[in-house]
């Protein structure tokens, strides 16, 4: 009977060892959270400083050496490993935590638009710059600034909880996420081939958006972002007086029929209930003169997708399309089909682990679930690399209208920085709680 009693009692204190060494980590990460609330709260007037700062100095894309600049001295300030001139001018800083782990990355695009703006606001651009040879006006309106502000109030809310990180975080700061003037090729996929995802287990980045209302944050599991092709068609005729049209092979008809003619790929090769696509053909070129008809016809356009499967049915059928239709003409078509950026796909597992995170920041019914959208992001080329997840943050004021609210890359864009705040939490907590999950 006493040995029986001594061994109850030893599994009753096994226990509760066993218990307390659960109870500790459990209260340690309830107190890392709490911080991290505390800090970016704290955070919050710093954080809109600079993104009015950044708003009142836009850089265009390979150009944000001021940017940057500041970007590597906040890093350098808070103690991490930074690296400059990555993929040109963007700024890589590593924090390593105080306890091993993975490595999580998060990304900041910096460039600002060669648009001019007319938001009322005392922080307006009024900078210049040359854009594909001519003088345009430049501004921030995507939200960028606001991106990078965001990330550098990641940064030090997270570096001075550095002790406490079971892991490495990475700060991508990355250029021309909008392109260059006069390179097909962006700053994401110049990061990824210089090898910034080499180490990296998980991404996350987010999106501000100005017709989403403030404290909303809006995700999607698997494809989110369509992937973006150019498209060229040169239609090839003969060229003729306008009064003897038989003398000539029309490249004009030839194009008209060509331009309905796509049409059909969604409506008719795409099967759109699993999932849409878009062939637009944005300008049509051809002629000089009113009784010329003209030897050759140029158009451009846009195709959307959401996989890779898809690319090639639409892509396939383009060539086809365009190459018949032109060989019934006696004419000839040149199709050039160039790939931009990929599909934006949200890994489903890496969305799920993360869902609580996002459902514990935003609060009950702010997080919502997006359709599908047509607009691409190179953010995509990171997630090609490694899983990631690409969120968008309310900047709407909350009793906006979507339909009201300017739209990006407009002249009267405008963001509530009352949301950034919620932006810092986000992105703090899906770092520390994807670190957390993974040891």
């Amino acid at each position: 009977m006493q040995t029986r009693t001594k061994s109850f009692a030893f599994l009753l204190l096994l226990l509760v060892v066993v218990g307390m060494d659960w109870i500790r980590p459990a209260a340690a990460q309830q107190a890392l959270k709490t911080a991290i609330d505390q800090k970016a709260e704290a955070l919050e007037a710093q954080v809109i400083a600079w993104r009015r700062d950044f708003h009142q100095h836009p850089e265009l894309g390979n150009q944000e050496t001021r940017t940057a600049a500041i970007v590597a001295g906040h890093l350098r300030s808070l103690g991490m490993e930074v690296t400059e001139q990555v993929a040109v001018t963007g700024v890589v800083g590593v924090l390593k935590g105080g306890k091993p782990g993975p490595t999580v990355a998060l990304r900041a695009d910096m460039d600002a638009l060669p648009v001019t703006e007319r938001a009322d606001v005392p922080f307006r651009s009024t900078q210049t710059a040359i854009y594909n040879g001519q003088e345009v006006g430049v501004s921030h309106a995507c939200g960028h600034d606001s991106h990078v502000a965001i990330l550098m109030g990641v940064a030090e809310t997270l570096a001075s909880l550095r002790a406490e990180l079971p892991g490495t975080v990475k700060f991508i700061f990355q250029p021309a996420e909008e392109g260059m003037d006069g390179l097909d090729t962006w700053g994401a996929k110049q990061m990824v081939e210089e090898g910034v995802m080499n180490d990296v287990d998980a991404i996350f980045g987010l999106h501000i958006n100005s017709q989403t209302p403030v404290g909303t944050i809006k995700y999607r599991s698997g494809p989110a972002m369509a992937a973006v092709d150019n498209l060229e068609i040169k239609v090839i005729g003969k060229q003729a007086h306008g009064a003897y049209p038989w003398s000539s092979v029309d490249p004009i008809v030839t194009a008209s029929q060509v331009v309905l003619a796509l049409q059909t790929v969604v409506s008719r090769s795409v099967n759109v209930t699993e999932i849409p696509a878009i062939v637009t053909v944005g300008s049509i070129h051809g002629g000089v003169r009113h009784n010329i008809i003209p030897e050759e016809v140029e158009m451009i356009g846009t195709i959307r997708t959401y996989s890779a499967a898809q690319q090639d049915l639409v892509h396939r059928r383009i060539f086809e399309i365009a190459a018949g239709i032109a060989q019934s003409a006696g004419a000839q078509a040149e199709v050039n089909i160039r790939k931009m950026y990929p599909v934006t796909f949200n890994d489903p597992g890496l969305t799920a682990k993360m869902l609580p995170t996002l459902e514990r920041v935003t609060g009950p019914g702010k997080l919502v679930e997006h359709e599908l959208i047509t607009g691409a992001e190179d953010f995509s080329f990171y997630q090609q690399a490694k899983p990631g997840l690409f969120v968008f943050l309310g900047g709407m004021p909350a009793a906006g209208d979507p339909l009201k609210a300017p739209a990006h890359h407009t002249p009267d864009f405008y963001l509530d920085e009352s949301g950034f705040v919620l932006g810092v939490r986000a992105l703090s907590h899906l770092a520390v709680d994807f670190l957390n999950s993974a040891i």
